[in-house]
């Protein structure tokens, strides 16, 4: 693939992976529920997706739609990424080598190691593995399958739009947690502004809010409760390039905010979602997103590999 990323094409990688992925659901829950009166919310529980996030998406098409050497591939995560290329790569009987740092959650690394991926934990952060994971592609030829910055990665993430399209077409904003941005990538480039995309990240690792200021993207600080999915340093350069023309605003939420937004999602709806996966509602509790009367807003929630809340 090329590095456009259209409708067209993110419609075709869909009948590509569709038979390997879930359908994931979506609810709609008056907004007045959260204390948000006249809006309504509409929940895309991506957290039961294959592998427990939206990161299986993408790595179906990369393997469905690229050549495989016998090295088999090979990804750097901070955890979500890896399950899902090791999930994916178990069903399709490739070989994967994951490359982690220690900072990615005992659940997720449960999740790669039962899928039968070769594990590799290296480094504090994302960047250290992805390192490791670069050193192992040029020494064995196995192809590497990027988190975010690649085109199968964002067509992959892209579908997710396709299907909330589909099960909920009177959206007016989407809420999407923003660490690398190949999710909200994907998603901005299936509606092109038709819709508000806004992206919400934590304070603590605020990647895309820095390269909008910069220009580029440029190194964050990588921290936080969910640095194990939504702080990978920098944005990725293609996600910047085409698509943040048609991302709305970027909203900040700090740690404590995503602690009461999974907090509340599971007393209120009995949705187990990682910190990552509960950032963009995050936005919503705490007022960094606040609805206009009659808006009818979606949240993603993109994933939920924690063992406990």
């Amino acid at each position: 693939m090329d590095g456009n990323l259209d409708r067209a094409q993110i419609a075709a990688a869909y009948d590509r992976i569709r038979p390997w992925i879930r359908r994931t659901p979506v609810v709609e829950v008056p907004g007045g529920e959260f204390g948000l009166p006249d809006c309504r919310l509409v929940f895309k529980l991506e957290y039961l997706q294959c592998a427990g996030s939206f990161k299986a998406r993408g790595a179906f098409v990369h393997l469905l739609t690229r050549d495989i050497p016998p090295a088999g591939v090979v990804a750097a995560s901070g955890g979500n990424h890896g399950a899902a290329v090791a999930y994916a790569a178990a069903r399709l009987n490739v070989p994967a080598t994951i490359f982690v740092p220690t900072i990615s959650s005992p659940a997720k690394i449960a999740r790669i190691r039962a899928a039968g991926a070769r594990l590799e934990i290296v480094g504090d952060r994302y960047d250290e593995a992805l390192r490791a994971s670069e050193e192992w592609r040029a020494k064995t030829g196995a192809l590497s399958i990027h988190a975010f910055d690649h085109p199968e990665t964002l067509l992959g993430q892209g579908t997710l739009a396709l299907e909330l399209e589909e099960q909920a077409s009177e959206v007016d904003t989407v809420l999407v947690a923003v660490g690398g941005g190949g999710l909200i990538g994907g998603i901005a480039s299936w509606y092109r502004g038709s819709i508000r995309v806004v992206g919400v990240e934590q304070e603590e690792a605020p990647t895309l809010t820095f390269a909008l200021k910069a220009g580029k993207p440029v190194d964050a600080p990588a921290n936080g409760i969910a640095a194990d999915s939504l702080a990978p340093r920098r944005v990725g350069q293609l996600m910047y390039s085409k698509t943040t023309q048609y991302i709305d605003s970027v909203k900040l939420v700090t740690d404590s905010d995503i602690v009461r937004g999974r907090q509340t999602l599971w007393d209120t709806m009995r949705i187990a979602a990682e910190p990552g996966g509960a950032a963009a509602f995050a936005a919503l509790l705490s007022r960094a997103y606040q609805p206009a009367a009659g808006e009818t807003v979606a949240v993603v929630i993109s994933g939920g590999n924690a063992a406990t809340l």
